[in-house]
């Protein structure tokens, strides 16, 4: 169901009202406005050569990453689904961060919310169901069993994210206020896998 949520997304963004998402560019295709050089744009048959070549370059550093995963929580007393949960989205997401961050500093809101929501959407509808179908053709368990806590985490995150970006604006509060919700999740998943939280309450 989720990868059919995707589709439906990726339809109605780039086909049937893709008007709604290019309204915000204000007619420039080009990233530097002061520029005067033209766009450049790649080949079909050299973006996928690239494509092809960055994928493999990304699949030797995500096996390098995973397998250090077990030392590296070992040596930092907290638990896998901490890293799993802050710590690597972050690393594998540095460059959505970046791209968000240089369009903010341009005044291109429309595009940073755009890039940072999307990869919200594409992890939440297409990845993981994938890694589940992958799971399961593969014969290993990959299920969406979240618990009582990452449930509630993750349908807070969605209200305050649609609160914040539904009126098509953004500004300096409502960032600082999507930062803290953000450290307060990873703070409280921190505690949890270190058993802070556990001496705290009890």
């Amino acid at each position: 169901m989720l990868l059919i949520l995707y589709a439906l997304y990726l339809c109605f963004q780039l086909r049937t009202h893709k008007n709604l998402f290019s309204e915000g560019s204000g007619g420039t295709s080009s990233l530097d406005e002061g520029g005067d050089d033209p766009e450049s744009v790649m080949s079909p048959w050299s973006a996928a050569a690239v494509l092809v070549a960055v994928t493999v370059v990304i699949s030797f550093c995500a096996d390098y990453l995973v397998g250090s995963i077990d030392s590296i929580a070992k040596d930092a007393h907290t638990s896998k689904s901490f890293i799993g949960l802050i710590l690597i989205p972050i690393v594998g997401n540095a460059a959505e961060h970046a791209t968000a961050c240089v369009m903010a500093v341009r005044n291109k809101m429309d595009l940073a919310t755009g890039v940072a929501i999307g990869s919200s959407i594409q992890i939440a509808l297409l990845v993981t169901p994938l890694l589940v179908v992958l799971g399961w053709a593969i014969n290993v368990p990959m299920g969406l069993n979240f618990n009582i806590l990452e449930t509630v985490i993750f349908a807070v995150s969605v209200l305050v994210v649609t609160g914040t970006v539904q009126d098509g604006k953004s500004n300096y509060l409502e960032g600082a206020m999507l930062v803290g919700l953000y450290i307060i999740i990873a703070l409280t998943f921190w505690a949890i896998s270190t058993g802070v939280l556990g001496k705290v309450t009890g």
